[in-house]
């Protein structure tokens, strides 16, 4: 009796310990997690930078970035207000050429590796923006070092993405974008600004090519 109690209890313990590995390996990702995801993408394009182009690393980038950043949030930000007064095809269009441009300056900036090491040092709640600051540094091989924060926030199917990128953990991409784009608009309109953006992505590929 006492052996089959034995056995019983071994039994439970091993089905209880698989089920914690099980639940374990499906938990959802972290805010660090997402932008280290994003990082071991971005260090793999670098080493094969030269071989790729431009082409190959923005094929290779364009769906880590589609997937860990929320492109359409940063889109719609980036315009402001005017965005309530433009037309659905044509926001869908603006969140197509942000995308494009989004992903043609990492392809074009992040051209090799040289020594370089991204580093994610802590994670924030951030209550204000329903979501985590992940505090990140750039380490170059001669060990400077460049600050990188990421506002980490659930998309609205509730997946972690990032909403905002923070130079020198002060610098917002967003409100920069948003200053230019509203400017480009108040000044020549919205198509300028859709023309604007494609132009930009052609010219940065076009100088990688040269």
């Amino acid at each position: 009796m006492r052996f089959v109690r034995q056995f019983v209890l071994s039994v439970c313990v091993l089905i209880a310990s698989g089920f914690l590995l099980a639940s374990a390996a499906n938990a959802a990702p972290t805010a660090s997690d997402v932008v280290k995801e994003f990082y071991a993408t971005l260090t793999e394009t670098m080493k094969q930078g030269p071989e790729l182009g431009f082409d190959g690393r923005y094929k290779k980038l364009a769906p880590a970035i589609t997937k860990t950043f929320n492109l359409p949030l940063m889109a719609r930000y980036s315009v402001g207000p005017s965005w309530s007064s433009v037309t659905p095809e044509n926001q869908e269009k603006l969140v197509e050429s942000f995308s494009k441009f989004s992903i043609s300056t990492y392809a074009s900036r992040f051209t090799k590796s040289d020594g370089e090491e991204f580093i994610v040092v802590n994670e924030k709640p951030m209550s204000k923006a329903n979501g985590f600051m992940v505090e990140t540094k750039l380490k170059t091989k001669d060990n400077e070092t460049v600050t990188l924060n990421y506002l980490v926030r659930p998309d609205e199917k509730g997946v972690l993405r990032i909403a905002d990128v923070y130079l020198d953990a002060s610098i917002s991409e967003l409100a920069t974008r948003r200053a230019e784009f509203s400017s480009v608009i108040k000044r020549e309109g919205f198509p300028s600004l859709l023309a604007s953006l494609t132009q930009k992505s052609e010219k940065m590929k076009e100088a990688q090519i040269k």
